[in-house]
């Protein structure tokens, strides 16, 4: 079904052929200029202007390659830069560039991969809109035609209709060619396949921002992928003239031996299926080769049936390898006995049995060479992932290490000026002559304020330092909220209390004080003079839950409040919620502030 393009459409399709029509231009020109240097490179490096040649080429590769980065970029898809190795100077380095794997592949695609794709995507392009133009004006130029043959009924509007249905047409193939280059251009590079596109935008609108991390399972693909059709091209003529098969089946075997280690990077039940099949067919398709050739294993067969059993081996679980060697073992076997008793006197079954050992021996080195190299590869995955966490741990324990001292000398200068304010509120009564009973008791409440937070940060200091010359200091608890409040009153205000007996466990007990010390002391600081309102409670719910409420009202006059370091909140939402509570804190009807937790008592922790 075919859809009248819209202005959208048209767009789009301008912004497809601005991707798909330069990219085979600048492969042209990248394969000129690049595989003579690198030919002439190889050439020349035994007399070593070669290794002067080969870093120049490279670095045009890696132009060439940028130069498809920003194409794919205008288009939609947005790569990051490539992560090259440093250069250095002088000789070292030219041998950085040289050994650097990113610039070999951006080597490798500019001169290998990219010119069949584009060569594909340029020329269905242009062919379809030959086709279209063509039978739209067919009517013009098929006058102009010699005659001869038989008229076509109806030829005129059958070459308009199929015109018609080309142009329209015309922008979603060249859509789906623009999304094939970048298909196959984006993972290659160091991209990613880009997903769906926002609808009435001809300019890119979404930018898909991918690692910048080379994509191993890409260029494994690529790498295989280039070597089956290496494989194809060969096997296909030599199957056809040396062993007189026919070309069509020729072909079908050749691409099956070759697309069975294709599928086998992904699917080893379809590599080692098709590799059996494609085998038996080679097998059975050469079957009436000359005795001078080898059978019943091909040359490119072999080499085909190397590929898959590799593949197998480095990228699957041993026993897929070993399968497939088994199967072509069991086909030279099944090929040895079904050989025909008259010629197994002469030659002939001496070289079907040679070329059997070679099969098993050839394939089953492959088999070995796999496996080592799997066990290789995971032993190296295994050492950098050891490495990555041991500097990861070591990294946390410097942290706490660090955390652990700055706490000591903050206990060190906090404590010497804490104990000076203990020691002269405690001593002010026999200092200073003169003083009432309410100025005493002012300095004894002083005193005992700061004796209460000498010990809350000592009790702190010992859960953070790792040696054990602290006594464990008990921490406070839901018990302790009642003289909390007392301390409080102290300083004059006006506060109310409703505080529930009840059994919690001492992180509970320890969250829920904490949360009534910093609302307390905000009240204090921002609300001076205002009545303050204090509530623990069980819910009825059957989820036992703590409920924690400091509320006040509105000041009676204007004043300025006393600085906080402005965390007092976030730390109470990060000890409420690890206990799997939620707090709300904000402003009250009245003008005032509230801050209200709900604390489980016995509800498990959060993941």
């Amino acid at each position: 079904m075919f859809l009248v393009p819209d202005r959208h459409s048209l767009r789009r399709l301008g912004h497809d052929l601005a991707l798909i029509l330069p990219g085979l231009a600048l492969t042209l020109l990248a394969i000129v200029v690049l595989l003579p240097l690198a030919a002439v490179s190889a050439a020349l490096a035994i007399v070593w202007i070669g290794v002067l040649l080969f870093p120049l080429t490279l670095a045009l590769a890696s132009v060439y390659a940028q130069l498809d980065r920003a194409r794919l970029s205008r288009w939609g898809v947005e790569v990051n830069p490539p992560s090259y190795r440093p250069r250095g100077r002088g000789p070292r380095g030219l041998l950085r560039l040289v050994t650097d794997p990113r610039r070999w592949l951006d080597l490798a695609f500019e001169a290998l991969i990219a010119l069949p794709v584009r060569a594909l995507t340029v020329g269905v392009t242009l062919a379809w809109a030959v086709l279209a133009l063509a039978g739209l004006s067919y009517w013009l130029w098929g006058r102009a035609l010699p005659p001869g043959g038989t008229p076509v009924p109806g030829q005129w509007s059958l070459a308009l209709v199929l015109g018609l249905a080309l142009a329209l047409s015309f922008p979603a193939m060249v859509h789906a060619l623009a999304l094939l280059d970048v298909v196959v251009s984006a993972p290659l590079l160091g991209g990613a396949v880009p997903g769906s596109r926002r609808r009435g935008s001809p300019a890119p609108p979404i930018v898909h921002t991918v690692d910048a991390r080379l994509r191993e399972g890409a260029w494994t693909w690529m790498t295989v992928a280039f070597i089956s059709f290496v494989l194809v091209v060969v096997s296909w003529p030599v199957t056809a003239s040396l062993y007189s098969v026919h070309p069509a089946v020729a072909m079908l075997v050749s691409i099956a031996a070759a697309l069975a280690g294709v599928l086998a990077v992904r699917w080893p039940w379809a590599g080692l299926s098709l590799s059996i099949v494609g085998a038996t067919a080679t097998i059975l398709a050469t079957a009436s080769a000359p005795d001078t050739l080898p059978w019943p294993w091909p040359v490119t067969a072999l080499l085909a049936h190397c590929l898959t059993l590799t593949v197998l081996a480095v990228f699957h679980r041993w026993f897929w390898a070993v399968s497939a060697w088994s199967g072509g073992a069991l086909l030279t076997l099944i090929s040895l006995l079904i050989t025909e008793p008259a010629i197994r006197a002469d030659d002939s079954l001496r070289a079907v049995t040679t070329n059997g050992v070679v099969l098993v021996a050839i394939s089953g080195g492959v088999v070995l060479l796999g496996l080592t190299v799997r066990q290789w590869l995971l032993i190296s995955s295994q050492v950098e992932q050891a490495q990555s966490l041991g500097a990861d741990h070591m990294r946390r324990r410097y942290e706490l290490e660090e955390r652990s001292r700055i706490a000591r000398e903050l206990h060190d200068v906090v404590a010497h000026s804490m104990s000076v304010i203990t020691v002269q509120a405690g001593t002010a009564k026999f200092r200073l002559t003169g003083l009432d009973a309410q100025t005493e008791q002012e300095f004894e409440d002083i005193a005992a304020s700061s004796r209460q937070a000498l010990g809350e940060m000592r009790s702190l200091l010992a859960t953070l330092r790792t040696d054990d010359d602290l006594d464990d200091m008990p921490m406070p608890g839901l018990a302790d909220v009642t003289d909390l409040v007392e301390t409080s009153r102290a300083t004059g205000a006006s506060i109310s209390a409703d505080l529930e007996p009840v059994e919690v466990p001492p992180t509970v007990g320890l969250t829920a004080y904490r949360v009534v010390q910093e609302a307390l002391s905000n009240a204090l600081r921002h609300a001076h003079g205002a009545a303050i309102a204090v509530s623990v409670s069980v819910s009825a719910t059957p989820e036992r839950t703590l409920q924690v409420n400091v509320s006040n009202v509105a000041p009676e006059s204007e004043h300025d409040a006393i600085p906080g370091s402005g965390l007092g909140l976030s730390g109470i939402h990060e000890r409420v919620s690890a206990l799997g509570g939620s707090v709300q804190a904000g402003p009250s009807p009245d003008g005032g502030y509230a801050i209200s937790a709900q604390i489980p008592i016995a509800h498990p922790l959060p993941r």
